[in-house]
């Protein structure tokens, strides 16, 4: 118990980093789960689900408690966990965590009416879990540190000698490491060894996405690779930590153009996996996908029909590589990245 609790607290900050509460009252189970409840095991971020699950709790009437932690950290629990994990719904900011809970067996098949909500390229090849919202990769850079006629054409050009020091990631979150597997599914392990080493030798490490972008802003890096909802976010409010930057897509099918899924899925342990499913249904159905449009997430709807926010250039115009997200190997990654001396 105490390993458990050690690492949802640590998740948690990274988890809700940047977010402001949503609703009257919480959700969040701090103390001994109630059995009686959906039990949600989230890595989402904390104001989405809550307002995800208090429009689900009003709509059916179905009682529901979530215990956050963050991607990587949570899916291990819920591994070792096994059959016995109290969880009925996991839901990820990135898929490689879902793949790791699918991997060990612990998924049950989401329901064909719920896969049929969303668009083809955000339900994985095994249908045991299903995307519920995405987030696309960008590079952020400082236009007076450089010009866009020399940014990189490709998110792998930056492995070039000439960009040593002018970028910069945060390479020890879940975010980053969900792009690099994008890298490995694409290039290959040689070509993502080679770029993971440059990324140790040329480019300074960043605590999270927000101080990735903040570090750019302030001119001590030229460029960064971050998400894009963190600039946006920051768009619409002060644009403190985004007022001196822009945003370059790198589009062409580019590793760099990787759109990230957050996964939702089923335990098959569920003691309410009846009411599990209708969460699904409801995240990824008409009402659960609005939300995203209308919290200050930023985060791209993938339902049929569901609009994102306006301020976003529209998904397919992004050019995003097309790469199963089962196929995304999370702990290859880890081990690639704890070898090049980034973890």
């Amino acid at each position: 118990m105490r390993r458990r609790t050690t690492l949802i607290a640590a998740a948690v900050a990274a988890a809700t980093l940047g977010l402001s509460a949503c609703g009257d009252g919480s959700l969040e189970a701090t103390g001994d789960l109630d059995g009686s409840k959906l039990t949600i095991y989230s890595a989402q971020h904390k104001n989405l689900t809550q307002a995800w699950g208090e429009e689900f709790q009003k709509e059916t009437g179905i009682d529901v408690q979530i215990r956050y932690g963050n991607d990587s950290s949570m899916g291990a629990q819920i591994v070792e966990e096994g059959a016995g994990s109290p969880a009925d719904v996991f839901l990820t900011e990135n898929s490689p965590a879902m793949t790791t809970v699918e991997q060990a067996g612990l998924l049950a098949p989401v329901d064909p009416a719920t896969l049929a909500q969303v668009g083809d390229a955000y339900v994985p090849s095994s249908k045991d879990w299903v995307g519920i919202a995405a987030r696309a990769t960008v590079l952020v850079y400082n236009p007076s540190k450089i010009k866009e006629a020399d940014l990189p054409a490709s998110l792998m050009d930056l492995a070039d000698p000439k960009y040593a020091g002018q970028w910069g990631a945060a390479a020890g979150g879940a975010d980053f490491q969900a792009i690099v597997s994008a890298v490995l599914a694409q290039e290959g392990e040689q070509k993502t060894e080679a770029w993971l080493r440059a990324l140790k030798s040329n480019a300074k490490i960043y605590q999270n996405n927000i101080a990735t972008m903040k570090a750019v802003n302030a001119g001590q890096s030229a460029m960064g690779i971050i998400y894009h909802y963190y600039w946006y976010r920051d768009q619409a409010l002060q644009k403190s930590s985004s007022g001196n930057t822009k945003l370059h897509y790198f589009k062409n099918q580019d590793p760099g153009a990787f759109v990230s899924l957050s996964g939702g899925g089923v335990l098959k342990s569920s003691k309410h996996a009846a009411d599990a499913q209708k969460f699904l249904a409801f995240v990824t159905g008409p009402q659960g996908q609005k939300l995203l449009r209308t919290t200050d997430v930023k985060e791209y709807a993938v339902g049929k029909g569901a609009a994102s926010d306006p301020a976003l250039p529209p998904l397919d115009s992004l050019e995003a590589p097309r790469i199963d997200p089962f196929t995304l190997n999370g702990p290859k990654v880890i081990d690639l990245m704890t070898k090049a001396g980034l973890l």
